[in-house]
Parts: structure tokens; C-alpha cells; sequence
């Protein structure tokens, strides 16, 4: 599937969104041009995302109670694929997403990491509840809503165990927040409830609320519930949180620090209001829940504290975070990189970063330390676990300058254990082909890999993959962080 025609390449991506309720699949090609002048460095951009295939709407496979049931979901994975046309050696890059409380089960990172490795050559794994809605802001249209309209919106993503918020204003993230906000937080058998979750059971003690499992799904109680949540989420919307929120906020507080003005939901609760999903969701009947996702919905649609926020209708609800995930994830590096082909493709790579805080002073020491550090987070057993290091505030350098730096790259990284692995740059600014150059006259026992143009942070992880035929490489930003 991968192609070029009239200056114009074609790679095929993958999301996969593994969730509380429900799992589906997306393929989409990119088509990838250089985007600057003829006198210019080259620029490679996706300039267009087309969906070549949307699988079914599936129940999420579950084994036990808290293990993820893997062979049925490698079974659906391949299953979709040959529906679709792809084999696995054609997806370049792309995403798996665990999402809600999936992230939660016992062998929900082993999942990941073995679906990466099985479902395509350069599929990339990611969880944690702030990438997660960041990648449902894309996938629903919120991002794209407030880039075009420059006002501020939140995403509130709402699955089966979880309200994923990520806020933007005029196209810039501005922050998240995830909630214990869900359909499946109260389940129900035979018109009984079966399931309490345990953020619930918090609830109920704090309000002092008397439901059971075994009492009726009509109870009146379960409408204060969705209440509650409704009033929570309408708080932490408006920047607040009280000690009536503690039990249904997961992680950190709101972090934006601008007023929210206009709101989108998506995820699978958000399709209870807007329906946007044909009937027939193959997997699964889209009428039948057996939870309090419909009663949920119905209670955020009406709620007078929501009402103060603009409503904008969303282009996806339940399909948000695998069309995010399988057409949002990827950047393309610039065009000006050294790379080594027989190193990639490299995956789960962490970031620690280098600030030269726009000076060239002190360059060896402030290298030297972050090594140390990084060696301290990603390898304290010195096992020789790898790491990239991202140069950051990078000051306008003389070609002396840059060989410095490379000279104290390499007498830094030499510390590192394991000297067969390659040695892994990131610059935020167009001397990422000067400085591996220069480190390759330096050593040669190394691979060397120096890339530009993508923006890190410490705690983010890499996966890197092969080299274009635009000279460019696919690169997907992520986190590894599993909920606890």
C-alpha cells in the first residue's frame, strides 16, 4: 500500500481501541508531500487522512473479571484486517489504545505491547487517561471546532468507566482531566443490579445512599448517582472541584486556566444522545446495555448545570478515540535527519530532555547531568534499557558549537551499559542531520539516529518508524502510563 506518485507518498495507518465496553478498529491512508518551495529545506506533511475501513462496534473480550481475553481479541484484530484488505506488514503506523477501565485489568499492559508487536510492523501502543482525551478531542471534531472557531472547548469523552476531558482553545491544548464518569460504573441482571463499581460504593458512603447489588435497576438511587455525576462533571468544567467530587476524580485536577465555553461529548455514553451509529454495531446490540450508560446520557442531556455551556454536536461519539488514535497520532519528522536504517524501527523509547536555555555555556555539564539522570529513571538496574534525549531551547549554534555538542554526547552516553544500541537524538530546531554527522565521525561503533522538528516532553515515549521514501521518518508520541 505504501506508494509515491506526482511527488506524493501513500502510508497506511491502524487504531485499535481497546475499551471498558467496547473494542473497534480503524484504517486510514496518509498521503504525504513536501510542502516547501523548491529553494527550500524540505518540509514532508500529511496533507490528507482518507478512511479506507471502519469495523464493527465489538464487546470488549474479557476472560475473567480482571484479565483482558488476548487471543479473542488478536482473533478480532486479524479478522478485521481481512475484511478490510490489509495485511500486517502494510500498517506503517497508527495506534492501540487501552482505554477506561480496561487500562485497569491485570494483564492490560502485556496486552499492549503484545498487539504492537502482532498487529503490524510499526503499530504503536499507547494508554493513560490525559493521551486518551486528547485523542478522542481529535477524533470527535472538538480540536478541529476550535482551531477553526478560535473559542474554547472541551471533549468530554465518556465510556464505560471513564469521562476523559481535554480542552482547547483556538487549536492550542490547554489541558485535561478524567473522571470516574461511565455506563458501566452500575451494571444489571434480570432487572437487578450485579455491579457496584468501586468509585460508586465511594459515592454512596460519602452521600450517605443506600443501594446494593441485588436491588432493583429502577431504584430511584441510581438516578442520584447520574446525578451526581452530571454535578461533578459541571464543576470540574467550570475549574472547581469540592470534597463532594473526590470519589469520581481519577488522577489529577483540572488544569486548563481558561473558562470553557463551549462543550462536546463523545465515547460510547454520548452516542445515548446523539445516535449517531447505525443500528447494526455487529458485535453488539446498540439497544440493549444492561448498565446505566442510557440513564446517564439522558440526565447529562437535561441537566440545568450543563445548560450553560454552548453544546456542539460532535462528527463521531463512540468511534472518537480509534479514528483519533488511527489518524491523529502520527507526525512526520523533518527532512533534514540522519538515520541509520538498519536501527529502526525502534519502539517504547522514553524522553529525557536537555534545556540549553538559549545559551552555549556550561553545554558538557548540563549534557552530562541529564545523562546521569536519564540513566537514574529508565535504567537504575543498568540492564542497558535505551533512552532519547530531546534538545530543547537549543541557541542560535556555529558549526563549533554543534560538534561540541556531539562531542559531549558521546563521551556522556558512554556511560551507557549496553554500547550496541544506538545513540537517539530529538532537536526541536534543523540540526538534527549536522549533529549525526558529526557524531559518526566521533564513534563508529554505534548506530546513530538524530532526528527534527517533533516535540517532546520528559515522561513522553517514542516509537520511531522506517525511513520514507520522502526521507522522512513516522513518529508517534506517547505514554506508556497505565492506570493504577
Amino acid at each position: 500500500m505504501r506508494r509515491t506518485d506526482r511527488g506524493m507518498e501513500h502510508i497506511i495507518s491502524a487504531g485499535i481501541d481497546i475499551g471498558t465496553s467496547t473494542t473497534k478498529l480503524v484504517i486510514s491512508r496518509f498521503s504525504l508531500m513536501n510542502t516547501a518551495g523548491a529553494s527550500h529545506v524540505p518540509r514532508i506533511e500529511i496533507i490528507n487522512t482518507e478512511i479506507l475501513y471502519k469495523s464493527p462496534i465489538y464487546r470488549t473480550p474479557l476472560s475473567q473479571g480482571d484479565e483482558i481475553d488476548m487471543p479473542a481479541v488478536f482473533a478480532l484484530v486479524r479478522s478485521e484486517y481481512a475484511k478490510a484488505g490489509i495485511r500486517e506488514n502494510e500498517i506503517q503506523t497508527g495506534a492501540v489504545i487501552i482505554t477506561g477501565e480496561t487500562a485497569t485489568k491485570r494483564n492490560a499492559e502485556e496486552m499492549v505491547r503484545r498487539l504492537s508487536d502482532e498487529a503490524g510492523e510499526f503499530l504503536v501502543a499507547t494508554a493513560g487517561p490525559d493521551l486518551e482525551g486528547m485523542i478522542a478531542a481529535k477524533g470527535s471534531g472538538a480540536y478541529e471546532h476550535s482551531k477553526r472557531t478560535g473559542r474554547t472547548v472541551a471533549n468530554i469523552d465518556i465510556g464505560g468507566g471513564t469521562a476523559n476531558i481535554a480542552v482547547y482553545q483556538a487549536g492550542l491544548f490547554k489541558g485535561t482531566c478524567t473522571l470516574h464518569i461511565g455506563g458501566r460504573l452500575i451494571e444489571y441482571a434480570e432487572k437487578r443490579i450485579s455491579k457496584l463499581s468501586r468509585p460508586v460504593q465511594l459515592l454512596l458512603e460519602k452521600r450517605k445512599w443506600d443501594l446494593s447489588i441485588g436491588n432493583a435497576s429502577d431504584s430511584p438511587i441510581i438516578g442520584q448517582v447520574a446525578n451526581a455525576m452530571a454535578e461533578t462533571l459541571a464543576r470540574i468544567l467550570a475549574g472547581q472541584v469540592t470534597a463532594e467530587d473526590e470519589p469520581l476524580l481519577l488522577g489529577h485536577p483540572p488544569n486548563w486556566d481558561v473558562a470553557v465555553e463551549d462543550i462536546m461529548f463523545s465515547g460510547g455514553v454520548s452516542e445515548c444522545i446523539y445516535r449517531l451509529e447505525p443500528n447494526d454495531t455487529g458485535g453488539t446490540s446498540a439497544s440493549v446495555y444492561h448498565d446505566m450508560g442510557v440513564q446517564l446520557a439522558e440526565t447529562l442531556r437535561t441537566h440545568p448545570e450543563l445548560t450553560r455551556w454552548r453544546w456542539i454536536h460532535p462528527l463521531e461519539t463512540v468511534r472518537a478515540t480509534v479514528l483519533g488514535a488511527g489518524t491523529q497520532t502520527t507526525e512526520i519528522s523533518g527532512a533534514t535527519i540522519q538515520v541509520e536504517h538498519e536501527v529502526l524501527p525502534l519502539k517504547n523509547l522514553p524522553v529525557h530532555r536537555i534545556s540549553f536555555e538559549y545559551e552555549t555555556e556550561n553545554i558538557q555539564d548540563k549534557i552530562m547531568r541529564a545523562v546521569e539522570q536519564a540513566l537514574e529513571l529508565y535504567d537504575p538496574g543498568r540492564e542497558g534499557r535505551n533512552f532519547a534525549l530531546y534538545l530543547s531551547e537549543v541557541p542560535h549554534l556555529r558549526f563549533h558549537d554543534v560538534q561540541h555538542i556531539a562531542v559531549s554526547l558521546h563521551e556522556a552516553l558512554c556511560r551507557q551499559p549496553d554500547q550496541r544500541q544506538p545513540i537517539v537524538v530529538v532537536t526541536e530546531n534543523d540540526i538534527a542531520k549536522v549533529l549525526g554527522q558529526s557524531l559518526q565521525v566521533i564513534q563508529q561503533k554505534r548506530g546513530i539516529l538524530c532526528i527534527d522538528q517533533i516535540r517532546v516532553e520528559n515522561g513522553d515515549y517514542l516509537d520511531i518508524g522506517r525511513m520514507l521514501h520522502s526521507g522522512v521518518v513516522p513518529v508517534v508520541v506517547k505514554t506508556l502510563a497505565f492506570h493504577s
